[in-house]
């Protein structure tokens, strides 16, 4: 179903790299056949974002045949005493993807002191022009390596890679993360087993994944400095 302040776009890129950020500390990487709920939502807030709302995805449409490719990397390995080196390494990439996303907002109830900016016109307006010129921020595809690009397209709207295809089932995969609250100053990662139905797959709600991991503690000074604060918002605002 959609909702009446949804966006819909077309996403694509030469390459991805969608990734558990949890498990790849360092060393070799490797993809997911299909984009993380997390990518999906850092990609629509580059398109637009306002502290005022939480943007919610709804659904992704895979257009192209998944595909794969290797390359040899050489990133940055820190010692102990703080120098570093290069190091070798294999990058696992999906090639050639394109998809379409379907979102919309919801309001930030952490941020109680903005209920007069709730004006869903608005923002709305503002989100559906910033579509079409191709997202205000530059849009990556799982990594910053991955540049892609932006344009208005209706859902469902084409043929797509796997539209005979009836079902494909993926094993758990990395959802996204619950940052800490006053209550719970807590790092998780939540966990899901989507599954693509004629190339169409739609995520449950952030709430509604089955299996929650704890990271790790975060405590109110490492949220300050990482850039994040109690309510597990982003302190950054758009200019």
């Amino acid at each position: 179903m959609t909702m009446r302040n949804s966006i819909s776009y077309r996403v694509w890129g030469r390459y991805a790299l969608f990734t558990d950020p949890v498990s790849h500390l360092g060393g070799e990487k490797c993809t997911y056949q299909i984009p993380t709920y997390e990518a999906l939502r850092g990609m629509t807030e580059s398109i637009y974002w306002k502290p005022t709302i939480c943007w919610v995805i709804d659904r992704v449409r895979v257009m192209k045949p998944i595909q794969t490719i290797s390359k040899g990397m050489k990133p940055l390995s820190w010692s102990g005493s703080g120098s570093s080196r290069n190091t070798l390494a294999l990058y696992t990439y999906l090639s050639d993807v394109e998809y379409q996303v379907e979102a919309h907002f919801v309001w930030n109830e952490a941020q109680p002191q903005l209920v007069a900016d709730r004006d869903e016109h608005k923002h709305h307006n503002i989100a559906r022009r910033m579509v079409a010129r191709g997202g205000r921020r530059d849009i990556f595809l799982g990594t910053r390596e991955c540049q892609g690009y932006v344009e208005a397209v209706k859902f469902g709207a084409g043929a797509g890679g796997y539209d005979g295809i009836p079902q494909l089932a993926y094993p758990p995969m990395f959802h996204g993360f619950d940052y800490p609250t006053p209550a719970d100053k807590h790092l998780y990662a939540r966990l899901w087993s989507p599954v693509m139905k004629a190339g169409v797959i739609d995520f449950c709600l952030p709430a509604a994944c089955p299996i929650r991991r704890r990271i790790r503690a975060m405590p109110h000074e490492e949220l300050q400095t990482s850039g994040w604060n109690e309510e597990g918002l982003c302190d950054e605002l758009d200019a």
